[in-house]
Formats: C-alpha cells, sequence, structure tokens
C-alpha cells in the first residue's frame, strides 16, 4: 500500500484563499460516472492540475491535497479510478478494500477517466486553463507519466515515487518515452526498495534518447510514500519536493513537437 487512511500531505503554506471545494461527478466517454474532488483557487493565474492517486483512489489524503494547489492559485481535481467496479467514492468507509477494484482497471479506462477530468478542469467558460498539469502518486504516478502520451496538451507531467515497471495493461513507461509529449518531473525517494535506481536510469535514458525534457529528483533516505505529514523525521524532504514541484510548475517548459 501507498499511504495510510490517517497520512495526510504535508502543507506548504500558501498566500490565497480558495472559491470552494467539494466532489463533483465526472462521466468517462463511455458513459461511466465516477467521482472527483475539485478545489478551486479564489484567483488563479490559469494553471490547474489533474490529481491521480495511489492504488486506493479518491481518498482524503487526495481531497485535502486539491486545496493545497488551490491555496497557491492552482485550480485542481483529484479523481477516482473505480467508478466502473465500486459504489462512488463518496461515502466509502475507510476500511475499502480497493485491491481486487484497482486489478480490474485497464489502461483504456484509465486514459478516458483521465481525458474526463481535464476536460473538466477546461470546461469552466469563465475560468480559462492555460497551462494544465498531471500529478500522481505510485499507480497514479505512472498514469502521470503516461497521460503525456494521450493528446492532452498538458504542460508537464509529474509522479511522486512513481511505478516505473508493469501494472495491468498499463505500458511500461521508458517504452512509451518517444510518445511523450509534455516536460517530466520525477521525484524518487533514495530509501525506496519497490522503485530500483535502475528503472529510474532506464526512463531517464529513455527520456533523453527522445528529447523529451525532465527532471528526476531522488531524496536521500526518503522511503516509499515519505511525502506525509505525520513523517516528522523527512519533513525536509517533503519540503523540498513542494518546493521543487511548485518550481515546475512556475517554469517555462517547452513542449516537445
Amino acid at each position: 500500500m501507498c499511504y495510510e487512511p490517517d497520512s495526510r500531505p504535508p502543507v506548504a503554506a500558501g498566500s490565497e484563499s480558495i472559491a470552494g471545494a467539494g466532489h463533483v461527478t465526472l462521466r468517462s466517454a463511455d458513459g461511466t460516472a465516477f467521482t472527483g474532488y475539485e478545489a478551486r483557487a479564489h484567483s488563479g493565474d490559469g494553471t490547474a492540475m489533474l490529481i491521480l492517486p495511489d492504488v486506493r483512489g479518491l481518498v482524503p489524503y487526495y481531497q485535502e491535497l486539491a486545496v493545497r494547489f488551490a491555496e497557491h492559485g492552482i485550480d485542481a481535481l483529484a479523481i477516482d479510478y473505480f467508478g466502473r467496479t465500486a459504489p462512488p467514492a463518496e461515502g466509502r468507509p475507510a476500511d475499502f478494500e480497493y485491491r481486487d477494484h484497482v486489478d480490474r482497471t485497464t489502461f483504456a479506462d484509465l486514459r478516458a477517466d483521465v481525458q474526463a477530468g481535464a476536460a473538466h478542469l477546461r470546461s469552466d467558460p469563465n475560468r480559462r486553463v492555460e497551462r494544465l498539469f498531471t500529478v500522481g502518486f505510485c499507480f497514479g504516478g505512472r498514469l502521470s507519466f503516461l497521460a503525456a502520451t494521450f493528446g492532452l496538451e498538458l504542460a508537464g507531467v509529474i509522479g511522486l515515487h512513481a511505478g516505473l515497471g508493469p501494472r495491468n495493461d498499463l505500458p511500461i513507461v521508458a517504452d512509451v518515452a518517444s510518445d511523450i509529449r509534455a516536460p517530466v518531473l520525477g521525484l524518487f525517494g533514495g530509501a525506496d526498495p519497490s522503485i530500483p535506481p535502475e528503472a529510474v536510469a532506464a526512463f531517464d535514458a529513455a527520456l533523453d534518447g527522445a528529447g523529451v525534457e525532465h527532471r528526476f529528483v531522488t531524496y536521500p533516505g526518503a522511503p516509499h510514500s515519505f511525502f506525509d505529514r505525520k513523517y516528522e523525521e523527512f519533513a525536509a524532504q517533503c519540503a523540498a519536493a513542494w518546493d521543487d514541484l511548485l518550481a515546475f510548475v512556475r517554469a517555462p517548459h517547452a513542449t516537445p513537437a
């Protein structure tokens, strides 16, 4: 498992008030309704973030993370993965058994749900999205990298302790590096045995070969799922990860042709 039920994202103080936050119902291309949690900045600058959770789907950790982004002036939407196999995420018990549901996800369905999430963020005619990013964690980190192959005209894709190997029928990210059409930021824990340095190096080399702008950061001593404010011993790594993430979002990037 990635984050524990009592995990919450570390706080990076933002100066923005938020316009509002709450659950929304989204609809995928096949007609499936699924749950999202949206937080809107009070006065955003046209930047938006699509949050792709870990294997547990839309849990409170990612709802709070959406609010944290909104406090930095970034409209954010976190989505669930299990609209086809489970009751709506809103109201699920804390002990929801996610394993069977994540094993039943498919690449085609996940891609359609990500596309629906991106469309929702861009749907408000009074709030134009100029720069859309994805950020994902573990299972969602892999999906975030793959989202750069979905034709969404993303400004960048971010993965924290992202899985880089095979999972379900999702492609191995290094194998599709030449199809990636957005700058990439990968944030990894130096003490994470689930993501070997060899896998990071292979993805790094594949992106180099494809000419994709990218940056990988490994935080010494940080375990898998270190981005959690209950781990006081990793507060420095959490703060550094926030700084690296926000710097990536605010920096100018050249989107691959």
